[in-house]
């Protein structure tokens, strides 16, 4: 398979059915469900000196879901997926640089106040 085959292979792969999931109906309620995608790719080809030519190329495709849509009595709402390990980990960041700020504040109000004789 050359570069050209394999971009055109990728780009009919891309499809809005990649980002929005099929409707599903459930006791009247809708559900569709999004994601976001991000693709990369490239290629290339070379001819050395000796005249022998060689080609290739890669690609790359990454989802994650982000929400969806619920539609319920008529009317449409949003619902966000939540990232629980993002979420956690920011949570982790913040509480060491809040300890690590509460050590600093502390050794630096040690070191400022006067000493009792």
């Amino acid at each position: 398979m050359n570069v050209d085959e394999l971009l055109k292979k990728a780009k009919d792969g891309l499809e809005t059915k990649m980002v929005y999931g099929e409707p599903y109906h459930a006791d009247g309620v809708t559900v569709i469900v999004a994601a976001t995608v991000g693709t990369g790719g490239g290629g290339g080809d070379s001819r050395d000196e000796k005249g022998r030519s060689g080609e290739g190329a890669g690609f790359g495709l990454s989802a994650k879901p982000v929400g969806a849509y619920v539609i319920k009595d008529g009317k449409l709402r949003w619902e966000p997926a939540i990232d629980v390990n993002r979420l956690m980990t920011t949570f982790g960041m913040i509480a060491v640089a809040a300890l690590f700020a509460a050590t600093r504040f502390v050794k630096l109000k040690r070191d400022t106040e006067p000493e009792l004789s």
